[in-house]
């Protein structure tokens, strides 16, 4: 929206199934002594696991059975409850009454630092889209259900797209939203907009899941995304997702619909997408 506001800090980020890269764990029996054994990679073999482990319960929607973790990853059932044990020592995990494991508390404050990074790693690759497109850069993460904002960088016109860093949105009427969830399965995205809803910001909002997933199918054709006056009357925004992200994002562009116009798009989408481009390969070298 054309205002200014107050940066506010995301919440917690979890990994998406169709970013997370997928890892040889070595699956040796319950007797290795895990604690000091290097791994194939020159690591240490306990903390490939017990990440490993991590990301495979974000997979599933935060909470789990160990049979459910030792049929997914290949791992013995005692070595898995050795793991468990001190991840929920740590706090990173906890057991929840009916003996499944859940996510903790403690990867909320990781996951808040982390997608501040992300953001400011960022930062630079928007500066160029402004300076490209004339309009205002935005990154934003896959957080659950919702679209959460963590980095911008404004347009220098004195009529300009701002929207708050730490903002959440449904994606449903979010070019970033189309984007992302592009990638994900039509019948998870069902499901997701089962728990969330489908209400209207505009009289251009979709709100049908039918007409979402049409949407999603455009994206897919196309190679990015289009918000046209549907989270806030007069304002268009193009979105791509970023390839191999280390967790689901997408950069965007948002302007006036009288400068965001069709003419416009052909030459503002090949450099959102080649930035993206850029943005994953500097994010892969960092190891981020």
């Amino acid at each position: 929206m054309y205002k200014r506001g107050v940066n506010r800090l995301p919440g917690r980020l979890l990994p998406s199934r169709q970013y997370r890269k997928e890892r040889a764990v070595p699956t040796s029996s319950a007797s290795t002594t895990d604690s000091a054994k290097p791994s194939a990679a020159g690591g240490v073999q306990s903390l490939e696991r017990a990440f490993d482990l991590l990301e495979r319960m974000a997979d599933a929607g935060g909470e789990v059975g160990l049979s459910e973790l030792s049929a997914t990853s290949g791992l013995p059932l005692p070595t898995i409850h050795r793991l468990m044990r001190t991840l929920v020592a740590c706090g990173y995990v906890r057991q929840q009454a009916n003996r499944r494991y859940a996510l903790g508390p403690r990867l909320i404050r990781l996951g808040e630092s982390a997608s501040r990074l992300l953001g400011t790693w960022a930062r630079p690759y928007l500066a160029r889209l402004v300076e490209e497109t004339g309009e205002t850069a935005n990154m934003a993460l896959l957080d659950g259900d919702e679209i959460v904002y963590v980095a911008q960088v404004p347009s220098k016109h004195s009529m300009r797209m701002f929207t708050e860093v730490g903002r959440r949105v449904l994606p449903h009427s979010t070019g970033v939203g189309k984007a992302l969830l592009a990638g994900v399965p039509d019948e998870e995205v069902r499901a997701l907009l089962a728990r969330t809803g489908m209400p209207a910001a505009t009289d251009k909002t979709i709100t049908t899941p039918e007409g979402f997933l049409a949407a999603l199918e455009d994206v897919r054709q196309t190679g990015y995304a289009v918000d046209d006056n549907e989270q806030e009357i007069g304002v268009r925004c193009l979105a791509v997702s970023v390839p191999d992200s280390p967790t689901a994002a997408a950069i965007s562009i948002s302007g006036p619909a009288g400068r965001v116009t069709e003419a416009a798009t052909d030459k503002i989408v090949p450099v959102l997408q080649q930035i993206a481009l850029e943005l994953s390969q500097a994010l892969a070298s960092s190891g981020a």
